[in-house]
């Protein structure tokens, strides 16, 4: 198969990462999400539509159609920084699971170039989807959020049965797993939530690894620039006093935890 001329939709490329997995990376932000999570930080992701959003007075276009090829061509610039680093590439959005046979490209093709993979998702598609990408993946960055499928729902959108079934899938199989939880005030900060959380991961097999995110507002100005109202401006993001005190809940059940991913 010519993955290289396999099209989707991305509405940005961020070089020289750190974040979303380990040593330098290339993140390739892909459009289109499931879910509509009150805090999402890119709600430009959201919408598969191209869209126009204003910022500092400045109208800027989001979304623009690509080919495979064209994303690795930008990708394998920095395949020098992937190999002293131990970094690689890593499709964010968005969720990723939304443009499936365009992810499963991009990672084919990484892989055929020696440059490691990831994705950051929410596992919220049908497993036949996530099986996919499974064999041009090296590290699953997987976002659960809480327990509950109701409070989940009323938070994001989307209950979270699929999701927590999904994890346990992924987990039996050979792609690292690690699982991230973003953690909102007012919505799962608490230590009887976290540790619901934390347990649950804990009984995935193989999974060593539970990353808390900590709330934030960068990315809240552009609810304003798309036409939308940002609901959470009245939260204040965590303390690290109390982050700590979440990190030891993660660690007292037998995981590696970090702040931040």
């Amino acid at each position: 198969m010519d993955y290289s001329a396999v099209k989707g939709r991305i509405f940005d490329i961020q070089r020289f990462s750190v974040h979303d997995g380990p040593g330098i990376r290339t993140i390739v932000f892909l459009k289109g999400c499931p879910l509509r999570c009150r805090w999402c930080c890119n709600p430009e992701s959201q919408s598969y539509e191209i869209q126009q959003m204003t910022l500092n007075g400045k109208v800027k276009t989001v979304g623009k159609d690509v080919t495979a090829g064209e994303v690795i061509a930008e990708v394998e610039r920095d395949y020098g920084y992937y190999k002293r680093s131990g970094g690689g590439m890593t499709l964010s959005g968005g969720e990723t699971l939304t443009q499936p046979d365009f992810a499963t490209a991009l990672l084919a093709l990484a892989h055929q170039r020696g440059i490691r993979t990831a994705i950051e998702s929410t596992g919220f598609a049908e497993f036949s989807v996530i099986s996919k990408l499974l064999p041009h993946l090296d590290l699953y960055l997987m976002d659960i959020k809480h327990m509950d499928s109701d409070k989940h729902k009323a938070f994001t959108g989307q209950g979270n049965d699929l999701i927590l079934a999904n994890a346990q899938k992924i987990a039996r199989s050979p792609v690292k797993l690690i699982i991230r939880t973003p953690v909102i005030p007012g919505f799962n900060d608490t230590v009887e939530e976290i540790g619901a959380i934390a347990r649950f991961v804990a009984s995935l097999p193989g999974v060593e690894e539970m990353h808390l995110l900590p709330y934030h507002r960068i990315g809240s100005d552009k609810y304003k620039g798309l036409g939308r109202e940002y609901t959470l401006a009245h939260i204040d993001p965590p303390s690290q006093e109390h982050m700590q005190k979440l990190l030891q809940v993660v660690e007292g059940c037998g995981l590696r935890g970090q702040i931040g991913g």
